[in-house]
């Protein structure tokens, strides 16, 4: 068997990611722990989100300028982003009391499921928009948080027409079957999704990449979903793979004794679509001794999807 390595390095290797970096490619709102009151949109295509602050203060922040996504086939195009008016209209229009006259023109969300979803409309022009509540910074290898920024929930907001990003999953033995592992590539609307280049650690560095966080059911960590890891979108197919093998824990955390390989009852693969596209999201069982029967048929998935993937090879 090849000796084991760590080939895809864990997204916040000190469990320090801040979700206004741009690296990070967030479209959340720069408030956590939030508690939203209201979704508007009006006919200019402005959104208009109120909520509560965590310390108690209602905030209302105009949103506009973006649908859907790029793809990644020239760096020097940037990827679409939004723009925010955190001061009520006064930084767009210099009328502080704009939200007081904002009339709502969404009519009832009829769009695809969505995780961890808030409030979601309809667009008079047939787009959707939606504001999702997010644990996305949540420690790695299924340690308690020890931080509050650990454990804060982020409000990512998205503005889409027609088809969502496609999160494709798939459950492996690797290692020549000594280990469960996943696999699978983002794609949307039939391009990969990845970034043009990344930090040591795993971070993009520009707002096309996307990192796919990975949480475990039921599993040495201890009960309930636990997070395992996060873990980059390969360029150029946006593939990416992951073996629940044991690890050493990061710089930083509370404990550097090895961690126990971690497979699952289930698995909960999570990732921010591209753009301002929505947080998508895949959910599926975790491996039985049945499954080893049908192992050669996943491989042949495995060698298909992931064709010129070098960085996930060893995990065949």
């Amino acid at each position: 068997m090849r000796p084991l390595k760590r080939l895809l390095l864990p997204l916040c290797a000190v469990a320090a990611c801040s979700v206004a970096a741009p690296a990070l490619a967030s479209e959340s709102l720069t408030d956590f722990n939030a508690t939203l009151r209201s979704l508007a949109v009006n006919t200019k295509g402005e959104a208009l989100l109120t909520y509560t602050r965590s310390n108690g203060k209602v905030r209302h922040v105009l949103v506009w300028g973006a649908v859907n996504a790029n793809a990644p086939l020239d760096p020097a195009v940037k990827q679409v982003r939004f723009k925010y008016d955190y001061a009520a209209g006064w930084g767009k229009y210099r009328n502080a009391k704009y939200w007081a006259t904002f009339k709502n023109a969404c009519t009832p969300y009829d769009g695809p499921e969505l995780p961890y979803l808030v409030a979601a409309c309809k667009a008079p022009d047939g787009s959707y928009w939606a504001v999702q509540a997010w644990q996305r910074s949540l420690p790695l290898l299924g340690f308690d948080p020890w931080k509050p920024s650990q454990t804060q929930f982020e409000l990512h907001v998205s503005h889409w027409t027609g088809e969502l990003p496609k999160l494709e999953v798939y459950t492996h033995w690797t290692y020549g079957g000594s280990w469960q592992g996943l696999f699978g590539r983002l794609t949307y609307l039939g391009n990969p999704v990845h970034g043009f280049g990344s930090t040591g650690d795993g971070n993009p560095r520009d707002r096309y990449g996307r990192n796919l966080y990975i949480d475990t059911f039921n599993s040495a960590y201890g009960p309930g979903w636990r997070r395992e890891s996060g873990i980059l979108a390969h360029k150029p197919n946006g593939t990416f793979c992951h073996s629940f093998v044991p690890q050493k824990p990061f710089p930083g955390y509370p404990s550097q004794e090895m961690r126990p390989p971690a497979p699952g009852e289930q698995y909960r693969v999570t990732v921010m679509g591209p753009g301002v596209t929505p947080v998508i999201q895949w959910v599926g069982p975790g491996l039985t001794s049945a499954d080893r029967a049908s192992a050669a048929s996943v491989t042949a998935v495995f060698d298909q999807l992931m064709a010129g993937d070098a960085r996930c090879a060893a995990e065949r």
